[in-house]
């Protein structure tokens, strides 16, 4: 199943891809430490092929998530990654991957989102997309009030 989504956002656009698609394993545990107690790249240098960890609080419904980055592109600030652990990888879902876009419109920025994921059996997939929507909206709704309060970060 596909679903897809955009979220608006008053930052401009380069400065939003770079906190949010490039860099958000060093922001995350920084704006949202109760949520996001750590994250690192594992392997690579953080461009295409690179491989992220984020681990999540107590509060999360599952510990961490691997996420593989498979294509980067600077000059139209899009993105594609590819969770291969955590997650809910064989518990709601078997696959799933995630290709955005920031683009620029007066006043900030819209990120475009098209998430690709696999349910299995028995899982309200609709249900599940919500949330990945929330959960989305929520990083790019805090990467946006980060960058607006540090005009200088990310430029």
């Amino acid at each position: 199943m596909s679903f897809t989504f955009e979220v608006e956002s008053a930052a401009p656009a380069p400065r939003l891809f770079k906190a949010a698609g490039l860099d958000w394993h060093n922001l995350a545990p920084k704006l949202a430490p109760e949520k996001i107690v750590s994250a690192a790249v594992l392997e690579g240098e953080g461009n295409a092929g690179s491989v992220r960890q984020f681990n999540f609080g107590a509060g999360a419904p599952f510990s961490h998530i691997k996420e593989r980055l498979d294509f980067i592109d600077l000059d139209n600030l899009e993105a594609k990654t590819t969770l291969i652990e955590g997650g809910g990888l064989g518990v709601v879902i078997s696959s799933a991957s995630t290709h955005i876009k920031v683009e620029p419109k007066a006043g900030g920025s819209v990120v475009k989102v098209t998430a690709t994921c696999t349910p299995l059996p028995g899982v309200n997939a609709a249900e599940e997309a919500e949330k990945a929507k929330a959960t989305f909206t929520e990083v790019v709704k805090g990467c946006e009030a980060f960058l607006l309060a540090n005009p200088d970060a990310y430029n």
